[in-house]
């Protein structure tokens, strides 16, 4: 296992343990929340691959549960794009600075974190046409962090209106590029990491409880109220990685 002591160890499970509390929700959102706080001890191509294996475990759970509210033709939309945008977001990942993909993921975190908390809600559905932007997008993001759920949960959440099918539609997608994530990932070795695998299995306890925990949250809370200290939390590891970037000599 990678050299980390107790209390980042700890500091680890604790961002794992709300991530997956967040999935659990949602059926989304676990990278956004995990990755911009273990980026900050973690190297990101160590972290990105890691928590793919705890999207597997827990949309294996979800999925189990809930596989016949998926909306299908809502998926069929987004996939093809979806698909090219992960060949362009392993490429980077691989080959692009860690400077740069840890600016980029501090901006996106700010960003979407900001986004949420000042958004108002609204239910304006939209055209099948944006599964364009959604897919594309989110597969770069899906590819390089993790961090794709949000931008094709927002496509569908402007398309499909029962936040059961709504929840079980984003966890199948991320389930299943997941799988083709795994493969991508494998072949680029990133895997080959010492400790990577050993430290996952010492976190997945920690991704479990926060899925189970959330999983129980489900039909209690309000999502928007809920989630307001999540996004300050989200906010603030960005600014934490756009500062570390700017003082890298």
């Amino acid at each position: 296992m990678l050299d980390l002591p107790w209390p980042t160890l700890l500091a680890a499970a604790a961002a794992v343990v709300l991530a997956y509390t967040v999935y659990g929700l949602t059926g989304f959102g676990a990278s956004i929340v995990a990755i911009p706080l273990l980026a900050q001890f973690l190297p990101l191509r160590f972290a990105v691959p890691m928590m793919l294996l705890f999207d597997l475990v827990a949309g294996l759970l979800l999925g189990l549960k809930n596989r016949r509210n998926v909306d299908k033709r809502e998926l069929l939309r987004l996939v093809p794009f979806l698909l090219v945008g992960m060949v362009a977001g392993v490429y980077l990942l691989a080959r692009a600075p860690e400077r740069f993909l840890l600016a980029v993921l501090g901006a996106f975190a700010l960003l979407y974190a900001s986004w949420n908390l000042l958004k108002k809600q609204t239910t304006a559905p939209v055209a099948p046409g944006w599964a364009v932007p959604a897919g594309l997008f989110g597969g770069v993001f899906t590819a390089m962090y993790g961090t794709g759920g949000p931008i094709y949960a927002s496509y569908l959440a402007r398309r499909v209106t029962d936040k059961d099918v709504l929840r079980a539609s984003v966890a199948a997608l991320i389930f299943g590029a997941g799988w083709l994530r795994l493969a991508m990932f494998t072949a680029s070795g990133f895997y080959t990491q010492q400790g990577l695998l050993v430290l996952a299995a010492t976190l997945l306890p920690a991704a479990v409880v926060g899925y189970l925990i959330g999983s129980r949250l489900h039909a209690r809370l309000s999502g928007p109220q809920a989630f307001k200290a999540v996004w300050l939390l989200v906010s603030a590891a960005g600014v934490g990685l756009l500062w570390r970037v700017a003082t890298m000599g």
